[in-house]
């Protein structure tokens, strides 16, 4: 962690919706005026796309049936936690892009499915903004989570985020159910040993619910809407939580635990925003007293 230079991490499985908490801290960012260094988790694959399903043909013939993006071997760990630990030193550190699609093939000139390559990270920047799967990851030898000072866990519970993951990969990268169904059983795994204890170490928990029948999410015509869910939020510590404000400003809340706020899901921006507005303002706060 570090006063000067403070980083903040959204961690989630692929699939649980940390693209649009993304897009929230994104319009924070532009209302309040911070300059943000945005990292995205998938750059930190130690195989781009093709090297990745050579891999997995490789390790599938030797019997390997578990090999996943989820785990310390398909992910340079050291490395992002190197970067976490020279941020905070210094406000700078070794980033590169994953290209995902045409689009972004026309912004950072690489193939998509490729990296670019490791550039420092330009400009002034007031913090570090992580956006992916292994956040606040704690291995044998590796301690991305002490490097973070704002820790952010988006995590719907398992039957919504796999449809949304079957919904999404379906949509956008033309796979069937079955190649999505194959790809969460392979998973599976390492999502236990490495996605799930990460939830131990964030701050703030949003965890969707659906209040609509998700049973079988392998059949499931639609993603449950916003209004059709209740979101549990849980503080790590409460201390300084102002609940009964919370409570006031969002309709419908109410408090399950001592620590858990339970919202209505179409609520969820603005107590993203009422949340973690004066969070963010006290990380700049910080940093501009210890300059």
């Amino acid at each position: 962690m570090s006063r000067k230079h403070p980083i903040i991490a959204v961690t989630g499985s692929s699939g649980a919706g940390t693209t649009s908490v993304k897009r929230t801290f994104e319009q924070i960012f532009r209302r309040e005026g911070v300059t943000a260094a945005f990292v995205e988790g998938d750059s930190f694959h130690r195989y781009d796309r093709y090297e990745m399903r050579e891999r997995m043909a490789e390790e599938g013939k030797k019997g390997n049936k578990n090999f996943s993006h989820f785990s310390p071997e398909t992910n340079l760990l050291k490395e992002l936690e190197d970067l976490f630990a020279e941020y905070g030193r210094s406000g700078s550190g070794r980033v590169r892009r994953y290209v995902h699609d045409a689009e972004e093939q026309q912004l950072y000139g690489a193939e998509p499915g490729r990296f670019t390559p490791w550039e420092d990270i330009q400009g002034s920047t007031d913090l570090l903004f992580y956006e992916g799967l292994h956040g606040a990851v704690v291995t044998e030898g590796i301690n991305v989570a002490q490097h973070v000072d704002l820790k952010i866990g988006v995590v719907p519970v398992i039957n919504l985020e796999w449809i949304q993951k079957l919904h999404r990969d379906k949509a956008t990268r033309g796979y069937t159910t079955d190649n999505v169904t194959e790809t969460i059983l392979r998973r599976m795994p390492d999502y236990v040993h490495y996605i799930c204890p990460q939830f131990t170490e964030t701050d703030i928990n949003f965890q969707r619910a659906p209040t609509v029948d998700t049973s079988n999410p392998f059949v499931a015509r639609w993603i449950p809407t916003a209004d059709e869910s209740i979101v549990v939020i849980r503080f790590k510590s409460p201390r300084g939580i102002d609940f009964p404000y919370l409570l006031s400003m969002i309709d419908g809340s109410w408090m399950s635990r001592a620590n858990s706020i339970v919202i209505p899901g179409g609520r969820l921006d603005i107590a993203m925003q009422l949340i973690l507005t004066p969070m963010i303002l006290k990380l700049i706060e910080l940093k501009r007293r210890s300059q």
